[in-house]
């Protein structure tokens, strides 16, 4: 407790002396927070111009580079200054500063943005500098920097102020850069295939798309509750059903639930939708996505996560779930014609389940508790139970299951993908054992939305769809094992 008040005692005297400064730079004229700066370099195209010039060589080439002050030295003779690209060293000398901003160099605090004109050298040291030959301060900085590795090792701090753990960890900037690209390849390459991307409501009336606790809230001129989005599956499906051969939206989902490493109540989800394809064809597109996106990222598909080698290439195992809990269990629970009979066997294998728990919901438990945490290499999991797969097509060949897969990397769900149901009588009754499940008590359950099963009326063709986790596949390319990392701003305990 003592050390945290001393802490703002500090950072308290700090900012009156940086606010004694401010007022010094007002009262000479000079404007701390000026409208606009236009450097002619950044840091990376600066090193790049001038990457061949030899030590101790001078230029008297002008250039003009901003950005942040993170290092002072010698009374400010040498400042290093640091833009989204790097660091720049600044040399100012008091006989080639004009008059008016000789004084400006003892008003300069860590933290500062200052505009700098000047001439290109080398030092002997081999460091690219610029000579300053006009100084301009561009934001005077009121509160100081975090103390050395501060922003890295407090936690709270690193998600609450993410911009103080820009400042301080290059890591955090360069994986929310790699988080654009990455979602910028995966728009590429669907783009490349014909795939058209489109918006859907965030706001809906009502709930349905996944399983999941949704978000209320109430819009007052209507005078009606709307759910903030857990999917936009009933609304891309509506346009496929009007005409649109394949479609896709990357944007955010919201669910009531809980908070861990990989778990965040907004969450950003790439999810489409593709005209004569099947799950099948999911999986080779899912498949396909991940490893452009690595090599055009990553430049390779082999990566390393949480000290274990990945392997992204190649031909993805595809394995059926009861098969994988049989393997791991030793159980054959396609044997059990009953829920209660499943229920039995789970909880002799020390899985918690509902004493009401049909067949399905034991089967994908079971599933969840003894066989995730071995999916290291990429895998996709197929032919998940019916009795938890309300919008997906009946397999082929076993009427107990659905066409639909998960892909796992790292122990970890990146995604959910079916061969969409498309019978609008047999879609009809799937969500009406939702609404009875719902009444029973699960507010996981879909809501009956009467207009999606009109539009299935319609005639919807046979489709493939595909929902994509955008911030675990950003987890995985960047080497991240929490959630909190690869969102810029996290959902936090209120304080």
């Amino acid at each position: 407790m003592t050390n945290n008040s001393n802490t703002q005692n500090s950072a308290t005297d700090q900012r009156q002396a940086r606010l004694e400064k401010l007022k010094k730079l007002q009262s000479k004229g000079i404007n701390a927070y000026p409208p606009i700066y236009r450097p002619t370099f950044t840091s990376a195209s600066l090193n790049e111009k001038y990457a061949s010039l030899a030590n101790e060589e001078q230029t008297s080439d002008v250039v003009k580079v901003a950005g942040r002050i993170k290092a002072i030295r010698n009374s400010g003779m040498f400042m290093d200054i640091y833009d989204s690209t790097g660091k720049v060293q600044i040399f100012s000398s008091l006989e080639h500063l004009p008059e008016s901003e000789k004084e400006i160099l003892s008003l300069l605090d860590l933290g500062d943005f200052v505009g700098v004109e000047g001439t290109v050298r080398r030092t002997k040291r081999g460091e690219l500098s610029v000579n300053t030959e006009h100084l301009t301060v561009l934001a005077k900085s009121l509160l100081p920097l975090p103390e050395k590795f501060h922003g890295l090792t407090d936690t709270d701090t690193k998600y609450r102020q993410r911009y103080l753990d820009m400042m301080t960890n290059p890591e955090t900037m360069k994986t929310l850069r790699m988080r654009s690209q990455i979602i910028s390849a995966i728009r590429e390459y669907l783009n490349n295939l014909g795939f058209l991307e489109v918006e859907t409501p965030i706001l809906h009336p009502i709930l349905g798309g996944a399983n999941a606790k949704p978000f209320i809230t109430h819009h007052n001129t209507l005078d009606m509750d709307l759910y903030m989005r857990i999917a936009p599956e009933l609304y891309l499906k509506r346009l496929i059903i009007g005409g649109m051969p394949a479609v896709y939206e990357i944007g955010r989902n919201f669910r009531n639930e809980g908070i861990d490493t990989r778990h965040n109540p907004e969450f950003t989800m790439m999810e489409l939708y593709w005209v004569y394809k099947d799950y099948n064809d999911m999986m080779d597109l899912f498949e396909s996505i991940v490893q452009y996106v690595a090599m055009k990222i990553l430049g390779t598909t082999t990566i390393e996560l949480d000290g274990k080698t990945i392997e992204l290439g190649g031909h993805w195992p595809r394995r059926p779930m009861l098969e994988l809990v049989k393997e791991e269990t030793g159980v054959d629970f396609e044997a059990f014609e009953t829920g209660a009979e499943a229920v039995a066997a789970a909880r002799k294998l020390g899985v918690d389940v509902a004493d009401n728990a049909n067949w399905g919901t034991v089967v994908s438990t079971v599933f969840e508790e003894k066989c995730e945490h071995k999916l290291i290499q990429p895998t996709f999991v197929i032919d998940h139970p019916k009795d938890i797969s309300p919008l997906t097509k009946e397999h082929r060949s076993n009427p107990r299951l659905v066409e639909r897969f998960e892909p796992f990397i790292n122990a970890w769900e990146m995604g959910n993908a079916y061969s969409e149901l498309t019978n609008p009588l047999d879609q009809r009754e799937r969500l009406e054992e939702q609404v009875k499940a719902r009444e029973a008590g699960d507010d996981e359950a879909n809501m009956m939305d009467e207009d999606f099963v009109t539009a299935l009326e319609h005639a919807m063709p046979p489709t493939g769809g595909l929902g994509m986790g955008i911030d675990r596949i950003v987890m995985i390319l960047t080497g991240s094992s929490t959630i909190r990392d690869v969102i810029a701003f996290p959902t936090m305990r209120k304080k």
